[in-house]
C-alpha cells in the first residue's frame, strides 16, 4: 500500500512515460493516460488502487475541463442554444433509455434461462449507456478548433444536456428499485433546488463577476489573481454539488460568466495547467477500471457490449440531429462524436451494482465494454471526415458543392490574398486591403460569422484553410499571398505544408502569439512570422519614442530595422517569478545574466573558444563595470565581467556551466 506521496510519485512518473511514448508514436497523449491506468491500475500490475483519493483528484480534472469549455460561450449565446440543448439533447437521452428498455425486454423475452434483466435494472443500464464523455469530446474539439463549428455546437448541447440529466437519473435509479410514494416529492424538491442555484448563478453571479474581479485586479498580483480564480471555480462547483447537481455543471457557470469579462484570455491561460494535469489523472483512473483479465476471457461478449450501444448511439444521436434539421454530414460527425461511453455513465453504472440491479459480472463486462468504447473514440474523432465522406455521399455532395461556390468566387480574380480565418484580425486585413484595392477571400470556419459577413459584402466562404482541397478552391495558384490570422501553430503547420505542396512559391505571412514558435513556423516554409508580443512591444515602443521627440523618420527606421532583421535583436527576455507558470518555458527565448566569478572558468578565454553558440546559446552583451563593451569572438572576458546569454533554457544552462565551471 503507497502513502499518498508515493501514489502521487506513481501516477505522475507513469503519466510522464506514457505520454512521451505516445507523443514519439505521434499518437494522442490522451491514449497514453488510458493505457497507463490500464498498467498500473489494480487489475494489471496492482500498482495503484482505483480509491476515493484519486477519483477526487480525476474529478477536478472535470471541472477544469469544463469551466475552460464555460469561457467560451456566453449566457445569451447559452440561450440561443436552448432548443438544442433540451430538444436534441433530452430526446438522445430519453430514446437511449428507452431502446435500451426494449432491448432488456427483448432479451429477457427470448432468453429467460441465460439473462434475466428487469426494466429497473434496463433503465440504470440506458441511463448509463446514455451518457457520452464530456472530457473526451470536449478536449478534442477544442484542439481541433471545432467547438463553434456546426456539429461542434450541437455535439456540447447533448454534453450539457446529458450532465444537467445525471441528476434526476441517480434519485430515479434508487427509487423505482425500492419503489415509495415520495419520488414526485423528491424530484420536485431537486427541480426547485437546481432552478434557485442556476438563477443565483446566472442572475446574481452575473452582477458579481466584473466588479468582484475589478477589485482583485486591481491590487495588482498574480498570486492573488490566480488563487481568485481557483476560487471561483471550485465554489461554483461545490454549490452546484450541494443542490444535488454536478461538480462539472457549477463549472461551466463559472466560466461562462467570466466569458463576459475582458479577463477572459487571461484567465484561459491561468487554468490550462490545472486542467491538463488533472484532466491526465482523469484519464488515468479510468483506464484503471479495465480488467483485462476478464477481457480476454469473455472477449466475444465484451466486443457485442462494446460494438451494440456504440453503434445504437451513433445512428439514434445520427438520426435525432438529422430530423433536427441538421444536413447529413453535421448529424454523422454528431453521431461519431457521442457514440462512446461517459465519465458520468460508470456513476450510474455504479450504483445499480450497488444496488444489486445487475449481475456483478455483467456490470464488469459492461465496465470493461464502456473504457474501450473511451480507448478508440479519439480514433473515431480523428477519421469522422474519412468516416462521413464513406458513409454519405450527400456529405461529398455538399463539401464538392461549398467547394465550387468557393472556387467561383474566386474563379475571376487574380492576384488576390488568401485570408486563412475571418476574425477580428482577419476583418481589419480585409478592410486595409479593400482600402488598397487589393482583391482578398477568407475562409472561416464559423457559419454564423461567415453569413453576416457574406451579407455585409465581405468576400468570405465557408471552409478550412488547413485542408488542401479549400486552398485549391481558394485559387492558391493565382494568388499573390496567403495570410493565416489565428494564433495556431498547429493549425498553421498544417496550412504551410499544403502551400508548400500547391504554390512553393506563395509567400504566407503567420500569425503567432510569441517568439516560441518562429523558428518551427519558418522552416515550415512561413515568409513571415508576426508575434504579437513583440509587434505590441515595437508599437508601443515607437509610440513612446514620438512622444518623447524622437523624430518620425528615425523612428520609422528603427521599427523597420527590427522587422527586417526579423526580431533578433528583440527576441527573448528576462524572466521573472510571474513567468514561472509559463507552458513550454523550455522553448522559449530568454535572456539571462551571467556574472563571472573570480575562478571562473571563462577568464582570461575569448567567446570563440568558449564556443557558447555549440552550446545552445549567444552573447547578446558583455557589461563590464559600468559599461558595455563591443563583443566580438575575439572578445576576451575579465572576472567581473556581466555575461548576457540568449537562448531556450536548455542551452542557457550549458552556456553557464562553461563559463563558470572552475
Amino acid at each position: 500500500m503507497f502513502s499518498a506521496l508515493e501514489l502521487t510519485l506513481l501516477l505522475l512518473g507513469s503519466a510522464v512515460l506514457g505520454v512521451v511514448a505516445f507523443r514519439m508514436l505521434h499518437l494522442p497523449p490522451m491514449l497514453g493516460y488510458l493505457v497507463v491506468g490500464i498498467l498500473i491500475g489494480p487489475h494489471a500490475l496492482g500498482l495503484a488502487e482505483d480509491n476515493a483519493t484519486t477519483h477526487t483528484l480525476a474529478e477536478f480534472g472535470v471541472v477544469f475541463l469544463m469551466f475552460s469549455i464555460g469561457l467560451e460561450f456566453s449566457l445569451p449565446k447559452l440561450l440561443s442554444m436552448r432548443r438544442t440543448v433540451f430538444g436534441l439533447g433530452m430526446a438522445q437521452v430519453f430514446l437511449t433509455i428507452a431502446a435500451t428498455m426494449a432491448f432488456g425486454w427483448v432479451v429477457a423475452y427470448v432468453m429467460p434461462q441465460l439473462v434475466n434483466i428487469s426494466w429497473q435494472a434496463a433503465f440504470a443500464l440506458g441511463g448509463a449507456l446514455a451518457m457520452s464523455s464530456t472530457a473526451i469530446v470536449s478536449k478534442i474539439l477544442t484542439e481541433r478548433l471545432e467547438l463553434e463549428s456546426e456539429h461542434g455546437r450541437r455535439i456540447i448541447s447533448i454534453l450539457l444536456f446529458q450532465d444537467l440529466a445525471l441528476v434526476p437519473l441517480l434519485i430515479l435509479v434508487p427509487a423505482v428499485a425500492h419503489p415509495s410514494g415520495n419520488l414526485l416529492a423528491t424530484l420536485a424538491w431537486a427541480a426547485l433546488k437546481a432552478v434557485f442555484v442556476l438563477i443565483l448563478l446566472l442572475v446574481i453571479g452575473q452582477k458579481l463577476m466584473r466588479s468582484w474581479f475589478h477589485i482583485v485586479v486591481k491590487r495588482r498580483s498574480q498570486e492573488l489573481f490566480m488563487l481568485n480564480l481557483l476560487l471561483i471555480t471550485l465554489g461554483a462547483a461545490w454549490i452546484t454539488e450541494r443542490a444535488g447537481l454536478s461538480l462539472a455543471l457549477g463549472a461551466f457557470i463559472a466560466g461562462m460568466l467570466i466569458s463576459e469579462t475582458e479577463y477572459k484570455h487571461q484567465v484561459e491561460e491561468d487554468i490550462k495547467p490545472f486542467r491538463d494535469m488533472l484532466l491526465g489523472l482523469f484519464f488515468i483512473t479510468i483506464g484503471m477500471l479495465l480488467n483485462v483479465g476478464l477481457v480476454l476471457e469473455h472477449w466475444w461478449l465484451v466486443l457485442l457490449l462494446l460494438i451494440g450501444p456504440v453503434l445504437l448511439k451513433f445512428g439514434l444521436i445520427a438520426a435525432l440531429a438529422k430530423l433536427s434539421g441538421a444536413p447529413t454530414g453535421v448529424a454523422l460527425r454528431t453521431g461519431l462524436a457521442l457514440a462512446q461511453a461517459g465519465e458520468f455513465g460508470f456513476v450510474l453504472l455504479n450504483q445499480a451494482g450497488g444496488l444489486q440491479l445487475v449481475d456483478p459480472l455483467i456490470i464488469q463486462l459492461i465496465l470493461a465494454s464502456m473504457v474501450l468504447s473511451m480507448l478508440i473514440a479519439p480514433f473515431i474523432l480523428d477519421n469522422a471526415d474519412a468516416i462521413v465522406m464513406k458513409l454519405s455521399a450527400n456529405d461529398w455532395m455538399v463539401q464538392s458543392l461549398a467547394l465550387t461556390q468557393i472556387a467561383t468566387r474566386t474563379m475571376a480574380t487574380q492576384k488576390h490574398v488568401i485570408i486563412a480565418g475571418f476574425g477580428r484580425t482577419g476583418q481589419s486585413l480585409a478592410i486595409l486591403l479593400e482600402e488598397e484595392k487589393i482583391a482578398y477571400h477568407a475562409l472561416d470556419l464559423d457559419p454564423e460569422r461567415v453569413r453576416e459577413a457574406q451579407a455585409a459584402g465581405a468576400n468570405v466562404s465557408y471552409g478550412d484553410a488547413a485542408r488542401r482541397e479549400s486552398l485549391v478552391a481558394a485559387g492558391i495558384h493565382r494568388a499573390s499571398a496567403l495570410v493565416i490570422t489565428y494564433a495556431s501553430t498547429r493549425s498553421a503547420l498544417k496550412v504551410l505544408h499544403f502551400a508548400q505542396e500547391l504554390a512553393p512559391a506563395l509567400p504566407v505571412i503567420v500569425r503567432s502569439y510569441d517568439d516560441t514558435d518562429l523558428d518551427q513556423l519558418r522552416a515550415a516554409g512561413a515568409a513571415e512570422v508576426v508575434p504579437e508580443a513583440i509587434e505590441g512591444s515595437l508599437m508601443l515602443a515607437s509610440h513612446a519614442l514620438l512622444t518623447l521627440g524622437v523624430p518620425l523618420r528615425r523612428v520609422v527606421h528603427r521599427v523597420q530595422a527590427a522587422r527586417d532583421e526579423r526580431y533578433a535583436s528583440l527576441r527573448g527576455y528576462f524572466h521573472g517569478a510571474s513567468d514561472a507558470s509559463d507552458d513550454a518555458e523550455h522553448l522559449h527565448v530568454r535572456l539571462h545574466s551571467v556574472p563571472i566569478s573570480d575562478n571562473a572558468n571563462a577568464i582570461g578565454k575569448s567567446l570563440a573558444a568558449l564556443k557558447l553558440v555549440e552550446a545552445g546559446a549567444e552573447v547578446t552583451a558583455v557589461r563590464r563595470r559600468k559599461s558595455r563593451i563591443d563583443v566580438s569572438p575575439e572578445t576576451i572576458l575579465q572576472a567581473g565581467d556581466i555575461v548576457v546569454l540568449r537562448g531556450a533554457s536548455e542551452g542557457i544552462a550549458r552556456a553557464e556551466a562553461r563559463l563558470l565551471k572552475s
